[in-house]
């Protein structure tokens, strides 16, 4: 006698079906994204950041010039250029870790709460919308993860903001000096992650779901990918802005002279007002955004490929 197949979730709902890609193409995909996303975009990062660190209000072209390019600000354009590349190694083996770590990890946690939670995710929201918030959701739950390589990101923002603060000091004795608190500002770290990153992969899930009417997110075009990675990296960096201000500031003071972050949020409020808590958006949006937008696309895209062809 022939049993009728078991069934594991009504189509295009969140509970069980889901595409699970192979373990190297979610891995290899992710690290080919990060390593595509440092080589074009570290110029723009240390830009953003060193916007993000600067106290007052910028009124001129030359003090523009003076927070961006520091002491090279009146150099040669080649040399203007160069100076944006401080840090590169932390930023390698950070970014590449961090993409890895994002991209490759939340399928996995995606696949974890199907298993587990999916039925659940659809009785909440509906199926098909159960399924875009249990993306968004594993996201978010990744992103807090994050903490675990904030040491990393601690010294790529001090070396592109703050170099004074390693004191000719290589990475095993800053690593042996400081200790833990290379940990400074995990908190706001997994503050800004968690809303940051449910956005990201939230909007990117929302696009395919509810504009293409996808039942399986791998099926999405290059086209459709773009696209859904220019709506979910918008909306997570309109998210994290203000947490990613203060992450920031926290991270890039020296070493022997930390600040809270609520000391940090006091003295920008009585300083310089709310949109202290923006600065840097329109940089972020405009260059970070593409930034995120090429990798986020690029994994997207190369996950599926993989999986199909190797």
């Amino acid at each position: 006698m022939v049993l009728p197949p078991v069934k594991t979730g009504a189509a295009g709902t969140s509970a069980k079906d889901v595409k699970k890609e192979s373990t190297y193409a979610r891995l290899t995909g992710a690290g080919c994204a990060g390593i595509a996303e440092l080589i074009v975009f570290h110029p723009v990062d240390t830009t953003a950041k060193r916007l993000m660190s600067n106290y007052g209000r910028i009124t001129s072209a030359s003090q523009l010039n003076s927070v961006i390019f520091k002491d090279k600000a009146q150099a040669s354009v080649p040399k203007r250029f160069l100076s944006l590349f401080p840090g590169l190694g932390y930023a390698a083996s950070y970014k590449i870790l961090q993409r890895v770590y994002k991209y490759g990890g939340q399928p996995f946690m995606r696949d974890y709460l199907a298993r587990n939670w999916g039925d659940s995710f659809d009785a909440a929201f509906g199926k098909g919308n159960g399924k875009a918030i249990m993306h968004a959701t594993a996201g978010s739950l990744i992103g807090i993860g994050e903490i675990v390589i904030l040491p990393l990101d601690v010294l790529k923002i001090k070396r592109q903001t703050n170099p004074e603060a390693f004191r000719g000091r290589g990475v095993l004795k800053i690593v042996k000096d400081e200790g833990f608190s290379l940990y400074r500002g995990w908190g706001w770290t997994a503050a800004r992650n968690a809303p940051g990153s449910f956005a990201l992969f939230g909007g990117s899930a929302a696009a395919k779901q509810y504009i293409y009417k996808l039942e399986d997110y791998n099926k999405a075009t290059w086209t459709q990918n773009f696209v859904a990675s220019i709506m979910g990296a918008s909306s997570s960096i309109l998210v994290s802005a203000p947490l990613d201000v203060i992450k920031t500031r926290i991270q890039n003071r020296n070493f022997e002279n930390p600040e809270s972050g609520f000391r940090i949020i006091s003295n920008m409020i009585k300083h310089e007002g709310a949109p202290a808590f923006f600065k840097g958006l329109i940089p972020k949006l405009l260059m970070t955004g593409p930034k995120l937008v090429f990798s986020f696309w690029l994994a997207q895209t190369l996950i599926p490929a993989f999986d199909k062809y190797m």
